[in-house]
């Protein structure tokens, strides 16, 4: 996109430059992003960038085994207690990698964190010059939402924003059939 029509303020001056944001993208849960978010993000760190995970869902599978060896952030406190699937955004921002890792895009965070959803979360981490590795399901992009609601029968509450996943400086299509799937 422009840089004179992208939907986001570039970096503040004396904030360098801002990061870039790869997502990981594919058409139903299961798919595979994480596992493949987690592959790349492993040859960034082995090519001397410092990656860490911010917040990465494994699901209970393979993928935790390709978790191991990150760096991880804890997760927030919240009343005195951990948060656990949640960002600690002032953490992450402290801590300043080069690379984080934040899971789920289009997360509704949990009521009184700073920003009600994960990618305005995202956004900051991009304004302050962090790379942000995400996943994202089809059915979470908003002009999508619909679509593929009517396909479903389910309509998802959580969505990104078409302006924000436009700004995008590279897309991964992560895709497996419905038979690999079942």
């Amino acid at each position: 996109m422009d840089a004179a029509r992208s939907p986001l303020p570039a970096a503040a001056p004396g904030e360098g430059k801002r990061g870039k944001l790869k997502v990981f993208f594919g058409a139903f849960p299961g798919a595979g992003k994480t596992n493949a978010m987690l592959t790349a993000a492993q040859r960034m760190r082995d090519a001397g960038r410092d990656v860490v995970a911010g917040v990465v869902d494994t699901h209970e599978s393979v993928d935790r085994i390709l978790l191991e060896g990150f760096e991880s952030l804890p997760a927030p406190l919240v009343n005195g207690s951990a948060a656990p699937g949640e960002l600690d955004l002032d953490g992450a921002l402290k801590r300043h990698p080069d690379v984080i890792l934040v899971d789920d895009l289009a997360h509704a965070n949990r009521e009184g964190a700073r920003h009600p959803k994960r990618w305005k979360d995202a956004d900051e981490l991009l304004a302050a010059g962090i790379d942000v590795f995400t996943t994202l399901s089809v059915q979470h992009l908003e002009s999508l939402n619909d679509v593929v609601g009517e396909i479903t029968g389910i309509r998802e509450p959580e969505t990104v924003p078409d302006t924000f996943f436009d700004t995008a400086d590279e897309t991964i299509m992560v895709d497996m059939s419905a038979d690999e799937l079942l």
